[in-house]
């Protein structure tokens, strides 16, 4: 199955889910905007609406959607508008991007209850959409953290 997750700088977020269990692939890239094919250039001037995002193929019978929106929600900050740590622009969103209407279902309730849970102090600003169509980023993009030594 395939879920996908904007949470800041895609380098960060794929090398996470990349060693999660159950993960069978991941791959980095551009969602969610106007420009089509765009490169990382384009995505960082802020102005293609397109948001960094992992794209993930998971095997349900190792780890449940719900069990992916925990490693999603506890590995970010789910309530700064456009920024993570440094990083500022649309482009390092968050966002989850749903599949089929069952992840739709899911990726709501579980927003509705952690915002309710007061975890934070300021309200979730996640947004969740449908997924369009996922662009793949650069070659040197993907699994950057293994290939540079992180």
């Amino acid at each position: 199955m395939k879920a996908t997750f904007g949470a800041g700088c895609f380098w960060h977020v794929e090398d996470l889910l990349s060693k999660t269990k159950g993960i069978k692939s991941t791959q980095v890239g551009y969602i969610g905007g106007n420009l089509p094919d765009p490169t990382y250039e384009e995505v960082c001037t802020d102005r293609t609406g397109h948001a960094e995002a992992v794209e993930v193929e998971y095997d349900p019978n190792e780890i449940s959607y719900e069990e992916l929106l925990d490693v999603f929600w506890n590995n970010h900050n789910p309530t700064t508008l456009n920024r993570q740590g440094p990083d500022v622009g649309i482009q390092y969103r968050s966002a989850i991007f749903y599949h089929d209407e069952k992840q739709k279902e899911v990726a709501e309730k579980s927003k509705t209850q952690l915002d309710s849970s007061k975890k934070y102090d300021n309200p979730i600003v996640t947004e969740i959409t449908p997924a369009p169509t996922f662009y793949k980023a650069e070659e040197y993009h993907q699994k950057y953290f293994k290939k540079n030594g992180f």
